[in-house]
């Protein structure tokens, strides 16, 4: 299929390489967060300790990621100016803010042993922000023209969500001691397989929509990511729960399969805007479905 002059019906998102890398770290923050305040909860106190931690140093990466993307930094302090419940990228922002502003006071507050009921506060905020953290992004690209994106927005939630619970829990694999990582490595494993079969239930679904994910780039980094996360959650389930050595290769092996995760879903964007079929047939068989459609008698 053509369009007028072979020229794409959509334009390409003008989003760089920086916004998949967000994607990615949001997630680890978010999720590292609520997993932080439930193993506070069930008294594993180094677990919730270092993912405190780990979240910290998302979130401290996050912000610089998404101020280069924007080119200047007042850009990034404009979308604080209002709070628009209409736009996922206004409400994005004041998420990020808060889960930042509070996961970060709370690890200040447990590195220095200070002001405890304060910090029990901010972990709770944390916890709180961390969730919609983890998941908004993927809102926020649904929230677009893009056909392999906005067709799937039924499906990038879960997606996105179960990505950044595996993420939070390889990363807390590899930074907390075999014995105290149990719950770490299971979080791992378990959004391992619930974001692959959501991978495979959303492209079934969108049909011929979901052909860029499996093609060009998308398609390569779709592979990678099958490999990696489940290859890494295999050395967690099995030598990751007796080697550190084996958690840590499993827990990288995962966290690499989910930056891959999100650069698919990236390109798959940019490979749909381009090729003017995606946009096209869809128009079409809607069309065709309301035409031939019996019509109430007059």
């Amino acid at each position: 299929m053509s369009s007028y002059y072979g020229r794409p019906v959509l334009k390409e998102p003008v989003w760089a390489p920086e916004i998949p890398g967000y994607f990615f770290t949001g997630g680890v923050a978010g999720a590292s967060s609520v997993l932080s305040l439930v193993a506070r909860a069930a008294g594993n106190e180094t677990l919730a300790r270092r993912s405190l931690w780990i979240g910290t140093a998302a979130e401290l990466v996050s912000p610089p990621l998404l101020i280069s993307d924007l080119g200047r930094p007042e850009r990034a302090l404009n979308m604080f100016r209002v709070f628009k419940v209409t736009s996922p990228m206004s409400v994005g922002s004041w998420i990020l803010g808060i889960s930042g502003a509070s996961t970060t006071t709370a690890a200040f507050l447990e590195a220095t042993g200070r002001l405890r009921p304060v910090r029990l506060v901010a972990e709770g905020v944390s916890a709180l922000a961390g969730a919609p953290l983890a998941v908004y992004t993927a809102t926020l690209v649904s929230n677009t023209a893009i056909p392999v994106w906005h067709e799937a927005r039924r499906e990038l939630p879960f997606l996105f969500g179960s990505s950044a619970v595996a993420s939070a829990g390889a990363a807390a694999a590899i930074a907390v001691p075999t014995a105290e990582a149990g719950p770490a490595r299971r979080l791992a494993v378990g959004g391992v397989l619930v974001e692959n079969a959501i991978f495979r239930l959303m492209e079934r679904r969108l049909g011929m929509l979901g052909e860029p994910y499996s093609k060009g780039e998308a398609g390569k980094y779709k592979k990678v990511a099958i490999a990696c996360t489940m290859g890494g959650a295999a050395l967690l389930a099995g030598p990751g729960r007796r080697s550190r050595l084996a958690a840590a290769a499993g827990g990288a092996l995962v966290l690499a399969g989910e930056v891959a995760v999100r650069w698919s879903v990236f390109k798959a964007g940019f490979q749909s805007a381009r090729d003017p079929k995606y946009t096209v047939e869809p128009q079409r068989a809607r069309a065709d479905a309301a035409r031939s459609a019996p019509r109430p008698p007059r």
